[in-house]
């Protein structure tokens, strides 16, 4: 069975209806990221920050996945799917699919301060000031913020270093450092993009670019791929 890894980013949860920061000139509900997207905005206003990843999470929540993340699962029958995604919601898992692999972390997590390994799964939407772990640390959401190391960036180049088959769908690559990881991708892998825009990033070889958003590309990628199978 070949293997299959997608690489996943915003484009895909905003056709379920989850808006991203990129999308509206850098601003959140009104807040610029700086304001609640950084370790520095933590330290200066803890409850800023806890109340505006509570709104994401209800959003999250409420959210279903789209055919993209369905067909990504279905596409398990025929082929071994590894999914790597810049996104910090669940709709992958919702949709069926049980290996992803979360780069900037989950909203529907959060971890110790004190203890950053500590992770544990949020009840509800809300995580609140005085929300502690065992050891008596506030716990925070376990994002990824600007600023932070992607931890996760060496299993993602593991996961890509022996793949058949790469779908970049609903990104851009213009987010550092996850654009890097298609420098893993091997020579023999067939590597196709779904989005409707033609990127910056250059990638040096081959692509198979479906020029579509994601539920509609989906569909011609599954086409194309199920040849390869």
């Amino acid at each position: 069975m070949k293997k299959l890894v997608v690489l996943s980013g915003a484009g895909m949860s905003a056709e379920s209806g989850i808006n991203t920061f990129r999308d509206t000139g850098g601003l959140w509900e009104g807040h610029n990221v700086n304001e609640v997207a950084t370790p520095e905005a933590w330290k200066r206003n803890m409850k800023l920050v806890l109340d505006f990843y509570n709104q994401r999470r209800y959003d999250v929540i409420r959210a279903k996945p789209n055919l993209a993340h369905i067909e990504l699962y279905d596409l398990e029958k025929y082929f071994k799917v590894e999914i790597i995604t810049q996104n910090v919601d669940d709709l992958h898992e919702r949709a069926g699919s049980g290996n992803v692999l979360h780069l900037h972390g989950e909203i529907r997590k959060s971890r110790s301060t004190g203890h950053p390994e500590n992770i544990y799964p949020i009840k509800g939407d809300e995580l609140n000031v005085g929300d502690l772990c065992e050891k008596g640390f506030q716990l925070r959401p376990h994002i990824v913020w600007f600023g932070e190391m992607v931890v996760e960036m060496e299993n993602a180049i593991k996961r890509i270093s022996d793949a058949d088959i790469v779908l970049i769908i609903g990104t851009s690559m213009s987010v550092y450092p996850a654009n890097g990881l298609m420098n893993y991708a091997p020579d023999h892998s067939v590597i196709y993009y779904i989005d409707p825009k033609v990127p910056d990033y250059k990638f040096y070889r081959d692509v198979h670019h479906i020029q579509q958003k994601a539920v509609y590309g989906i569909s011609v990628f599954k086409e194309n791929v199920m040849k390869l199978s």
